[in-house]
């Protein structure tokens, strides 16, 4: 396959354009360049031959450059000058250089130092703190929404104290030489005029980051006393674990503490870890890693963030928007990623066919599209709890933590200040018999939350090196607050949270430190940003110890399903599949199915509908469905003789058992008798009966 045709280009709006570009690659595969340059004008920075206009967007790989002075630029055949000035003087007449060199969508309007924010960038960006901004750039939302975090750093700095910033990447760059700036210190970035030779594809191979490590040395021995030495990566340089001290953590470990006397300004992922000794290098350490619930207005009043970062037509467009509701489903997203995402519901409104004006609770679910969207695993589920049959006193007990939740996010049900961390469950045990439904019911509680689910397995976040478990527990749990509100599901619980041993092998140790960071994890949590944590296992005997508190896990049983549960789980999945059903009938299956549990149940509605579209064409009637529980039945007792036998014992010597499934004036009997190692052959023998009056 040839490889696509590369244009860049120079737009009026570059963050306009790059993300109608980005958007078209998922949701308009049809739309061509001449249309993205209609609606968002632009100039090239290379010769455009015709025929390209004409190729959809999948077809190209576009890119946003910076103009450079010395080279021309080319209007694109077909666009008008005059569409492209009218567009660049909505932009206040400026180009936004976009980078170094090309898909960089910061705004760099702002010279380092100044703040197209407000004054000092302390206020907020509208100049009416009730009404929302009518434009917002990346960089002037993470200044608004960050402006007493990035006022606290500054003054730490001018005190001559090192600062550690722990926040997203996506925020490095716009924080970093605003927090220098305002220090009021000479600020030197640790830069790197033009990459090493041996870097590998991400940049930060070994040229790389020898570069990156000889700037940073020449750097502290170029600065004087009193300036602040900005380091935007500091954990990429660091390298290893937290714990072992890998060779590249040593010697930026040695590099900092030889000169301990430079007053530092360095950045981390929350996702990636430094050695301790290494972040004991910093006097402060500071987290934007969620967003605040309200910034500060012009006259000094509290906005709530939804209004600040907020434009007036991403409001207006979305029926009954609730600036103060909308917080619980964007605090774990950074700032930029946050404007991502009101551009994208915005785009999904306002592009094709759309009948009538959308609503609030639209934008919402296109937000937790948005999310699932960008997210490597996260879905947005869609199982409501009263679709899940039976089990009242587990739905009543949930329905209650549900409420606290919500009322702990929720501004106008928010609980007392000083009792939500300790109200606010970190989550939940569920424990029982397989196929019961656990998992079923931690989706359920995502939906109700309104919010993103990943189911992952135990097994899964085990690894054979040193290390890896831990990180990739970190990974999961930081993915889950940057979708949150969401809920993390760990299947099969008990093989990452066993009991801790004292025992000295491997295995013993690689255990205690995956519930040690579990537990860290869960102390970490921030009611602020709706993150429930749900274990599934058949065996909480062997979950430690710890994890059991209840300001820890909760754990709820869900056992196998009594009579009435096995009634109403058996009407949910009639219905699902279309199997025609009475009152009677149903009681008789409840009956019938006596010790199955709920995914044993929906099989025999699904094989009978099975049959009677690809199979026999047989009609899934009381026969049929008597037919089913008997074989069911019979599988059981098959395991219980396999299992019989592998302990060397003889099966239970027991009659034959019988249910009726009784349908208008006619009976079915399904006989199943068990199963002797002898006579592995026999089978249930269903007998149906003439009419009887009395039955």
């Amino acid at each position: 396959m040839p490889p696509r045709p590369t244009l860049r280009f120079a737009p009026a709006d570059p963050e306009a354009f790059y993300d109608g570009y980005l958007i078209a690659q998922a949701d308009q595969p049809n739309l061509t360049l001449s249309e993205l340059l209609h609606d968002h004008p632009a100039l090239a920075l290379q010769p455009v031959e015709p025929a390209l206009l004409n190729l959809s967007l999948r077809s190209l790989n576009i890119k946003v450059g910076k103009p450079d002075p010395n080279s021309p630029m080319y209007l694109p055949p077909g666009t008008n000058m005059s569409d492209f000035v009218v567009a660049l003087g909505a932009q206040d007449g400026h180009v936004a250089p976009i980078g170094q060199d090309e898909t960089d969508l910061s705004d760099d309007t702002a010279a380092a130092g100044e703040d197209s924010a407000g004054q000092n960038g302390q206020e907020w960006a509208g100049s009416d703190p009730d009404s929302h901004p009518s434009r917002l750039s990346d960089r002037e939302a993470v200044l608004v929404a960050h402006a007493a975090e990035i006022d606290q750093a500054a003054s730490y700095l001018d005190g001559g104290l090192s600062v550690l910033v722990r926040c997203e990447k996506l925020l490095v760059e716009h924080l970093a030489a605003e927090i220098g700036a305002r220090s009021g210190r000479v600020a030197r970035p640790v830069l790197v005029a033009s990459p090493g030779g041996g870097s590998d594809p991400m940049g930060m191979g070994g040229g790389r980051r020898a570069d990156l490590m000889a700037a940073l040395q020449q750097t502290l021995a170029d600065s004087e006393s009193g300036d602040v030495i900005v380091v935007p990566h500091l954990d990429l340089l660091a390298g290893g674990t937290d714990s072992t001290l890998s060779g590249e953590a040593r010697e930026l470990t040695d590099l900092l503490y030889e000169r301990s006397q430079r007053i530092i300004l360095a950045f981390t992922d929350p996702s990636l870890v430094i050695p301790e000794v290494l972040a004991n290098r910093f006097a402060i350490r500071l987290a934007m890693d969620i967003l605040p619930r309200t910034t500060r207005g012009s006259d000094g009043s509290a906005v709530p963030i939804g209004r600040a970062l907020v434009t007036a037509d991403e409001a207006g467009l979305f029926d009954g928007f609730d600036d103060v509701v909308l917080y619980k489903h964007i605090a774990g997203m950074n700032a930029v990623r946050l404007r991502h995402g009101l551009r994208f519901a915005y785009h999904q409104h306002t592009t094709g066919i759309n009948t009538g004006r959308p609503a609030f609770a639209d934008l919402l679910q296109e937000l937790r599209v948005f999310k699932a969207r960008t997210s490597s695993a996260f879905e947005v589920p869609n199982v409501p709890l009263d679709a899940i049959g039976g089990y009242d006193e587990v739905k009543e007990e949930l329905q209650r933590a549900l409420k606290i939740i919500s009322g702990a996010a929720s501004e106008e049900h928010r609980l007392p200040e000083q009792l939500r961390h300790e109200l606010v469950p970190r989550g939940f045990i569920f424990h029982g018999p397989p196929g019961t439904g656990k998992t079923l019911f931690a989706k359920a509680i995502a939906s109700q939350l309104d919010a993103t689910i990943l189911v992952v397995s135990g097994p899964e976040i085990t690894d054979m090196y040193v290390g890896e478990s831990e990180r990739k527990l970190r990974d999961l749990f930081a993915e889950a607050r940057r979708n949150a509100p969401a809920v993390l599901v760990f299947d099969e619980f008990d093989s990452i949270a066993g009991k801790r041993t004292g025992r000295d092998d491997g295995g013993s140790r690689a255990g205690n430190a995956i519930v040690a960071q579990l537990l860290t994890e869960l102390d970490g949590f921030r009611p602020e940003v709706p993150v429930l944590i749900i274990g599934t296992t058949n065996r909480i005997d062997i979950i430690d110890d710890a994890l059991l508190r209840p300001s820890r896990f909760r754990p709820i049983k869900i056992d196998l399903p009594n009579e009435q549960a096995r009634r109403a789980i058996a009407e949910v999945h009639a219905r699902h599949f279309q199997v025609e059903h009475s009152p009677m009938l149903l009681d008789a299956i409840a009956a019938a199915t006596e010790g199955m549990n709920g995914d044993e149940i929906r099989s025999i509605f699904r094989d009978a509908r099975a049959d009677e579209l690809v199979g026999a064409h047989q009609r899934p009637d009381a026969r049929r469905l008597g037919q089913l529980i008997g074989a069911l039945r019979m599988a059981q007792q098959q395991r219980e003789i396999d299992k019989a036998r592998q302990f060397g014992r003889r099966p239970s010597d027991q009659g034959g058992s019988s249910f009726v499934v009784v349908t208008g004036n006619r009976r079915l009997t399904a006989t199943v008798v068990p199963q002797r190692p002898a006579g592995p052959d026999s089978a249930a023998t269903p007998d149906e009966e003439e009419e009887n009056p009395d039955s």
